[in-house]
């Protein structure tokens, strides 16, 4: 497989990829420009704005740092690899292997730890719950409006790739530096 040429410039092999090959700045510029739902949404809303959007509710359920950061960098294997829709990733289960083996490496190179049970059940409860929350203000076709536990809801609307790059890289900085000290 040939590497992919990341922002920064590094020559990233997903399938056999270093730690000093990932790196926030990729991660950051890269979900800033990938659109969630696969682009049927009602207007540009980004990976990145909703790992933010995670982030956010991780800290209004005052989680640990650490999964505050995991909410953050939950989907920052899609930097490398993209994303699938579930529909299409149940049948191709070496994406899904794919996106796990980087996703933990991404984990381990950031929270210097894989991520507890208890601490990937918050993840992924705060995950489909924003996504939730996300769909039915970006895809008007979905007529549900049960979001449970969500406790900080936050007006949807098109965010500047930049200002959630900078946003993304700024939370991440604080989140390392405090998670740690």
């Amino acid at each position: 497989m040939s590497p992919i040429n990341t922002y920064s410039g590094i020559l990233f092999d997903p399938l056999d990829c270093k730690d000093e090959d990932i790196q926030l700045v990729d991660i950051a510029h890269a979900l800033s420009l990938l659109c969630r739902g696969n682009g049927h949404v009602c207007f540009f809303y980004s990976v990145g704005q909703h790992c933010i959007y995670c982030y956010h509710e991780a800290k209004k359920r005052n989680y640990s740092n650490a999964v505050q950061l995991a909410c953050l960098l939950h989907d920052a294997n899609e930097a490398y690899i993209s994303d699938l829709p579930r529909p299409i990733k149940k049948i191709i289960p070496e994406h899904k292997q794919l996106e796990d083996k980087l996703q933990n490496q991404i984990f381990n190179k950031f929270l210097t730890r894989s991520l507890t049970l208890e601490e990937s059940t918050q993840v992924f409860d705060i995950d489909d719950t924003v996504l939730s929350y996300e769909f039915v203000h970006l895809m008007p076709q979905i007529k549900n409006n049960e979001y449970p536990s969500l406790l900080h809801r936050e007006v949807l609307s098109f965010q500047h790739p930049l200002d959630v790059e900078n946003e993304f890289l700024s939370i991440a900085s604080e989140l390392l530096k405090n998670t740690l000290d």
